[in-house]
Order: structure tokens, then C-alpha cells, then sequence
């Protein structure tokens, strides 16, 4: 639980409105209390989706600082996308596009495939362990763990 919680470091340290923060919070209670019940394939989910808001808030800084390269990354995507991602107000809004194609994004802040390729088996991990396919994939705190490292393995290099 302790090493988990270093995840909070990648995370801003405030945030643009009440309503990220309090999205960033329910995710931390929500990972918490399931951590806490042994629920722990939901708290990995929970963890996931912190992780996913990560990506976006970098997404996010390229999109702010960057403008001209960020709409260079759109090349690809449709123009109602397009359209929507160069309006966005919140990085939230990148949740709309598939997970696997948002994180070519990553490429405009010198990823390589191999790194954009780390987070998009956390991905496989998380579709693999939310749907209802009869397997408990995080039933052990230990099992949680792992996966807790792997992300922050994958995390701390960006």
C-alpha cells in the first residue's frame, strides 16, 4: 500500500478545476478502500485509472505547451476528433479516444515504441482483468503488488 501511494507523485500538484481534484480523490478512494476489503482486482482498477490520468495530464502539458506539435499528432484521427481534442478544456476529454491510440501522443515527448508499447500492455492487463471472463487475476495483495510495481517501473521511466 505504502509503494502505491508514490504513484501520487506523477500526478499534478493541483489541478485546473474542483472537479479533476475531486476525480483524482474518488480514484485514490476507491483504490484505497478496495485495497483495504481484499477487493483487489477492482483496486488495480481503480490504480489503472490513475495511471490512464497520468497519461492524459501529459497529453495535456503537450497539448498546452505545444500546440503546433500536438496538432501534428492528430494526423490520423478523424475530424470530429480532431476537433474535439484541439477544443479540449480538460484532460479528460482524452478519454473519449480508444487508450491504445491516445498513447501515440506520447511519441512528442521522445517515447519510443518500446515505452509506448509498456503502457499498452497495462492496458491488455486492465481490458483483460475488467471484463467478465471468470478470472480473479489480482486476488492476492502480492499479486496486486506486482502489478503496482510494474506500473511504476513503466511510470518512472517516462
Amino acid at each position: 500500500m505504502e509503494d502505491a501511494a508514490e504513484f501520487a507523485n506523477y500526478l499534478p500538484l493541483s489541478f485546473k478545476t474542483p472537479k479533476e481534484q475531486e476525480y483524482i480523490e474518488f480514484l485514490w478512494d476507491a483504490f484505497e478502500t478496495n485495497h483495504t476489503h481484499r477487493k483487489y482486482q477492482f483496486a488495480f482498477l481503480a490504480y489503472h485509472m490513475l495511471t490512464m490520468s497520468f497519461v492524459y495530464f501529459n497529453i495535456w502539458q503537450i497539448k498546452q505547451t505545444t500546440p503546433k506539435d500536438f496538432a501534428m499528432g492528430l494526423i490520423g484521427f478523424g475530424k470530429d476528433i480532431e476537433k474535439s481534442l484541439l477544443d479540449a478544456t480538460s484532460p479528460f476529454v482524452f478519454s473519449t479516444v480508444n487508450e491504445r491510440s491516445i498513447l501515440r501522443f506520447l511519441k512528442l515527448i521522445a517515447c519510443d515504441n518500446g515505452k509506448i508499447g509498456a503502457y499498452a500492455k497495462l492496458v491488455d492487463d486492465r481490458n483483460e482483468s475488467a471484463h467478465p471472463n471468470g478470472n480473479i487475476f489480482y486476488s492476492t495483495e502480492a499479486a496486486l503488488d506486482v502489478k503496482i510495481t510494474e506500473i511504476l517501473r513503466v511510470v518512472g521511466a517516462a
